[in-house]
């Protein structure tokens, strides 16, 4: 039998395509799924926390799903942020092929499913919403955070949602310690075992001295 991982980029198992039917932003839809990919027989815990917990996007510029799934982030945001562009990023070609198809089927066309090196360099992000791809391995996340983490825009949030039992606290420390300074870290949320982590990029500050005249 294939031994695949969600975050196999190309799955070997049988695609075995499904209709699940879901809640997301406030609508009943109908979406499909496959074998291969993360949780796709239904709306994952620790995804259903972060949309409950997450504030309202700002309404416009470049999003950022990281580990995208079938795309309930993804289709959340693109549902709610309609003048949005929703950059739905994984290394799994079957989830960007779901995620392009249900946002097909849904009319959304702000929505770009893509491989992380098909981002462009020079799109900085208005806001991250994640449920990230713990299983990869402690190195290989870090490594995927320090890349995007830095592109989110000044004044701007990323949320990410980790279970408490995968290491949602030390990741939270990892993160307070790496991302200094200009950026500070803390626990948003927490729910069913869940942490709903929040990073706030601060503005950057003048490099000049600011002059008030009398």
């Amino acid at each position: 039998m294939p031994s695949d991982h969600y975050f196999s980029a190309a799955p070997a198992s049988a695609e075995n395509l499904r209709t699940i039917h879901v809640t997301l932003a406030g609508r009943d839809l109908e979406l499909t799924t496959a074998s291969g990919i993360f949780s796709p027989d239904r709306l994952d815990a620790g995804t259903a926390v972060l949309l409950n917990n997450m504030p309202p996007l700002p309404p416009g510029g470049d999003f950022l799903d990281l580990g995208c799934g079938w795309g309930p982030i993804t289709l959340t945001m693109a549902l709610s942020a309609p003048h949005a562009t929703v950059w739905a990023v994984d290394v799994n070609e079957r989830a960007l092929d779901l995620v392009r198809r249900n946002a097909q089927a849904l009319g959304l066309t702000n929505v770009n499913a893509v491989r992380p090196e098909d981002v462009p360099d020079d799109v900085v992000f208005r806001t991250i919403r994640s449920n990230p791809p713990i299983r990869v391995g402690k190195s290989e996340l870090h490594d995927m955070l320090e890349h995007w983490i830095p592109r989110l825009d000044e004044r701007s949030d990323a949320w990410l949602v980790v279970q408490r039992n995968l290491g949602s606290d030390s990741l939270q420390r990892w993160m307070a310690m790496t991302f200094t300074p200009g950026y500070s870290v803390h626990r948003a949320a927490t729910g069913k075992g869940y942490r709903v982590l929040k990073v706030r990029r601060h503005g950057t500050p003048p490099t000049e001295p600011i002059t008030v005249s009398a």
